[in-house]
Parts: C-alpha cells; sequence; structure tokens
C-alpha cells in the first residue's frame, strides 16, 4: 500500500509540473542594448533613449545588399517623471516589454550630472533585478542621446561600440577608466562618496561620426565637480591603483632641431601601487609606491645597450613620471577631491576616528602630506636593438 501510494502521489506532481504558468513568448521581449539619459529642456523631466537590437532574418535587405549595423538596432525616445515611467511607456510604444538582461552601457548626458545626482538616476538599475552590474556607465558631453545615434565602426550596434571602445581604451591605453554598475553604486555610497566615470565626447562638431572615449570626470555626492585632463588621467590611474596597459612618455632634445619637440615612449606592462597610511595623533599621512615595467616602445634620443644607459634611461622615465604624479596630486588636492579613496582607508583601519575626521574630511585631505615613490624598469628593447636607428 505504501509503494502504491507513493506511485500515486509522483504522478500528481509530475502532471502539475507538466505546464508552464508564467511562461512568456520570446517576440513580447525587445532586448536592450544600451540606453541615455538626459534631462528634458526645462530640467522638470527625463528624457530616455533606449537602444534596442532588431531582430534580422539575415540574408539580404530589401535594396540587395547585405543588412548593415544600422539595420540591427533602432532606438527609442520615451520622457516620464521618473525613469520607471520613461521605462514602462516603451511598450505603448514599441508593442514589447524592454528585457534590460544584455544592456552593454548607460549614457548619462553631462547636464543631468550637474544638476541631478546621479545616484537618482541609478536608483532603478541598481533595483531591478534585470539589469547586469557589470554593464559600463559613461557621462557624454553635450546630450547622452546622441552617442547612441552615432554609426558603428566594426561591432553590430553603437552601444556594443562604446563599451568595446570603453573597456580597450583603459586596458590597452591608459585614457580612461572602466566604471561599471557596481563599481559606481559602491563609490557613491563610501565614505568620502568622490568617483571617477568615463567621459566621452566628439571629436568634431559633426555628431555622425563615432565618439571617443579619452576623458575622466570627478563626482561627489553623486555630481559632477571636475574634469581631468587627458594628460592627467594615467598618473591618476597609477594613483589610484587602477592602471593596466598603457604609454610613459618623456621628451628628448635635438641640439640640431630643438624647435622640434621629440617624445620617446615606453610601452607600459604592469604597474604595482601600494597605499599605506600612518595615522599620529590627529594628523594623518600617506605614502604611495608606485613601480612600473615595461618596454622600450619608442628611442629617438636615448640608447639602452649597456646597463649604465639602462639606469639612465630608466632614470629619465622616473623623473618624467613624477613629475605628472606630483601634478596630479595637486590637481586633487587644490579641489578636494578624495578619489584615490584615501578617507575609505581610514575609516577602514579606525571607524571611530573617521567619526570625528569625516565632517572636515575635505580640508584635511586637501593639506594631507602624501609621498610618492616611483621605480620604472625597462626590461627589453623590443626586436631591434638598445640603440635608435636615427643616431
Amino acid at each position: 500500500m505504501r509503494a502504491y501510494g507513493f506511485a500515486t502521489l509522483s504522478v500528481l506532481f509530475l502532471i502539475l509540473l507538466t505546464g508552464c504558468w508564467n511562461r512568456v513568448e520570446l517576440d513580447e521581449f525587445a532586448f536592450v542594448q544600451g540606453a541615455a539619459v538626459d534631462l528634458t529642456e526645462d530640467g522638470s523631466e527625463i528624457d530616455m533613449t533606449v537602444q534596442f537590437y532588431k531582430p534580422t532574418s539575415g540574408g539580404k535587405s530589401s535594396s540587395g545588399n547585405s543588412e548593415g549595423s544600422s539595420d540591427r538596432f533602432i532606438n527609442l525616445k520615451t520622457r516620464g517623471a521618473s525613469i520607471f515611467e520613461a521605462v514602462r511607456d516603451i511598450a505603448i510604444h514599441l508593442g514589447r516589454k524592454a528585457s534590460w538582461s544584455h544592456m552593454r552601457i548607460l549614457v548619462i548626458g553631462e547636464k543631468l550630472a550637474q544638476k541631478r545626482d546621479v545616484g537618482e538616476i541609478l536608483d532603478f538599475f541598481t533595483r531591478d533585478h534585470e539589469p547586469r552590474p557589470t554593464m559600463a556607465v559613461i557621462i557624454g558631453k553635450g546630450r547622452a542621446d546622441a552617442y547612441l545615434k552615432a554609426k558603428p565602426f566594426i561591432e553590430s550596434s553603437t552601444s556594443q561600440q562604446l563599451r568595446e571602445a570603453e573597456r580597450l581604451s583603459y586596458h590597452y591605453a591608459g585614457k580612461t577608466l572602466n566604471t561599471s554598475l557596481r563599481d559606481l553604486m559602491l563609490d557613491l555610497k563610501s565614505q568620502t562618496a568622490v568617483s571617477a566615470v568615463p567621459y566621452i565626447s566628439f571629436d568634431r562638431k559633426d555628431e555622425s561620426t563615432n565618439a571617443s572615449l579619452t576623458g575622466l570626470l570627478i563626482l561627489r555626492k553623486g555630481k559632477l565637480i571636475s574634469e581631468v585632463s587627458a594628460k592627467r588621467i594615467g598618473s591618476l590611474l597609477m594613483l589610484m591603483g587602477k592602471y593596466k596597459r598603457g604609454i610613459l612618455q618623456a621628451p628628448c632634445t635635438d641640439p640640431k632641431a630643438p624647435e622640434i619637440r621629440k617624445m620617446e615612449s615606453v610601452e607600459v606592462e604592469s604597474v604595482k601601487t601600494k597605499t599605506t597610511i600612518k595615522i599620529r595623533n590627529d594628523t594623518a599621512e600617506a605614502r604611495i609606491s608606485i613601480k612600473v615595467q615595461g618596454y622600450a616602445g619608442e628611442l629617438l634620443c636615448s640608447s639602452i645597450k649597456t646597463p649604465e644607459e639602462a639606469a639612465m634611461f630608466n632614470q629619465k622615465m622616473k623623473q618624467t613620471l613624477e613629475q605628472e604624479l606630483h601634478l596630479t596630486l595637486k590637481f586633487l588636492q587644490v579641489r578636494k577631491l578624495d578619489v584615490l579613496g584615501i578617507g575609505n582607508r581610514i575609516f577602514q583601519k579606525d571607524p571611530a576616528l573617521w567619526a570625528s575626521w569625516k565632517p572636515d574630511w575635505e580640508e584635511r585631505f586637501a593639506k594631507l602630506p602624501i609621498t610618492v615613490d616611483v621605480e620604472v624598469n625597462v626590461f627589453n628593447t623590443g626586436t631591434n636593438t638598445g640603440e635608435h636607428l636615427a643616431k
């Protein structure tokens, strides 16, 4: 009897599990590739532009040519008093529900970042279960929607093009920062509430051309405070401990043509940054140690054929880098922007002390003694010899 009862229950359970009680057909969804958020002209509402992947059957288009990248996505613009209202209004125009699980990038307009707390814009994307916390977040010069209208070079959509440009500009050029939704959310909730966000702009006034990701903006408490110039980004990333790869350059003077500015370069293979904080009574000091290793990229006036010449070349690169690092530190301290996270480290080390320092931390950071130790080691001359060809 027990076996018979068990078999009966098993059959009943199997019958109940055969149906799909909450099924949704695939053609009810529209898959989001990217989104741009701006303020309306009067600043009272949110303009949202969403880029969707456009399903195609492949083959030829009606004109007989192979379908291009512009046929693979569409942009839809909605407006609302909140992000959620703008999102829900997508269905009344598109006839499909937006699916955010494949979203690549979020572009925030510069005007919005100046007038509104960016955390207010991110709240929907961090609260909803669909958007990936790894999606990229950037701020666009001017209006954000202009960047989704540009034509991609290689990728199938503008959103994917921007995502890859941001990622590779950070990993290989050292000219921006790879900031995800999760990174920005954690920065906004940190003790100092200072964060760095990639900055995008068009190379020319013609917005039909592709944009370049070679900039950084610093936010404090969710609002845009300052732009970091392109020549300061590499040294800032090193100070933050977030530099991957890029180029170091040092000038050389040609006695035959002193008016021509020539630069020797080193391809950075690795950078190791270590920050230590010492607290004494009611004061603190920071020491940042940076070790750089790389390959000789271009030799125009130096030779590194012998150990002595290599040491001189390393010293030359070190001095140039030290100067850039000190100028970047001065830039941050004058503006009282602790994007290095020194205040967060003090909080982790001594929460009680930080509680008393936090109200006037910006003033303390501006006067904080920060020592930078730099070591540069160029350990490879490349496939050529250690002597420049023009000699």
